[in-house]
């Protein structure tokens, strides 16, 4: 039995100062690894389609809670007791303290028992791993974030990030794609970034619809209308594997270095510590070595993607 006598106290959320320094985030030497695990409870749940749900986390902690910090693109691993873990993106802000939030979608053994879990349950969690995206070094530039299905997940805290330093970078995008309208994730938070923190954010789904208004087609067709300054822009690519190169293939043809475009091979991810050799792709470790690498360095990677 779960104890529902668990209140959550309301507390501020600080923003981090922003800091300039440039770590090197695609080194095994900047990847924060451990095994140790923090008890946590089940907050929230809010149900966003069919096969999504958003879990809103808190370690029970105090001290643990203060402590535990990630950096957006890395990922954490979830464990329910009984069934088992599973590596899942952070897909909340960076400075928040508080709370984690994970988009997850039911897909296995683990993910399914998941959902059965109601609000007050108690799981572990254990990270963060994997190294990150460079947000540091985006800044004074261009941001091109592009999201297919379920990689509008790892993409928000990046976009938190982006929102909460905002002066430090120029034009910010967002491209979205789904399948169908119904897919499409986290659709009123899209429209309170765009209205609220200067974020262009363009949709658009391979299958209309009735009712669908927007626009319909691969998530290609929206770099139609645009115009990249490909001397200032940066871009960061999530979702399925096939659509890295489709993706990434447009970017190098519209001038944008394969060293200044990342994506996430976060479905690539096992243990978190490269110990079970699944995340092995060649000589290299995605669990260790990644799961954020950029396109270049894809490029070099036999059957990454």
């Amino acid at each position: 039995m779960h104890d529902r006598r668990f209140v959550i106290p309301h507390q501020p959320v600080k923003g981090e100062e922003f800091n300039s320094s440039v770590p090197d985030f695609n080194r095994r030497t900047e990847v924060m690894q451990t095994e140790r695990g923090y008890a946590s409870i089940i907050t929230s749940i809010q149900p966003l389609t069919q096969q999504e749900r958003l879990f809103t986390l808190r370690i029970l902690d105090p001290l643990e809670r203060a402590r535990f910090s990630f950096r957006p693109g890395q990922f954490l691993m979830l464990e329910l007791p009984g069934y088992g873990d599973v590596p899942l993106s952070i897909s909340s802000s960076s400075s928040n303290h508080e709370f984690l939030e994970l988009c997850v979608r039911k897909a296995g053994h683990v993910t399914t028992a998941l959902f059965r879990c109601s609000e007050g349950a108690r799981v572990a969690i254990k990270g963060p791993f994997g190294s990150a995206f460079p947000m540091h070094e985006m800044t004074h530039n261009h941001v091109l974030l592009i999201a297919g299905g379920l990689g509008i997940a790892p993409l928000r805290a990046p976009l938190f990030w982006i929102n909460e330093h905002r002066q430090h970078y120029l034009d910010v995008t967002l491209l979205y794609g789904t399948k169908e309208p119904a897919q499409l994730l986290f659709t009123p938070q899209l429209s309170e970034w765009e209205k609220n923190h200067n974020i262009q954010v363009h949709t658009i789904v391979e299958r209309g619809g009735a009712g669908w208004k927007g626009k319909t087609g691969m998530i290609t067709d929206l770099f139609k209308d645009m115009t990249i300054d490909r001397e200032h822009t940066w871009a960061i690519v999530c979702g399925p594997p096939p659509m890295f190169k489709v993706v990434c293939s447009s970017l190098d043809r519209l001038g944008i270095p394969m060293n200044r475009m990342f994506v996430s091979l976060e479905r690539r991810m096992h243990c978190g510590m490269g110990k079970c050799c699944r995340c092995m792709v060649g000589s290299t470790f995605t669990c260790v070595d990644g799961p954020v690498f950029d396109y270049w360095s894809i490029m070099n990677l036999k059957e990454a993607i």
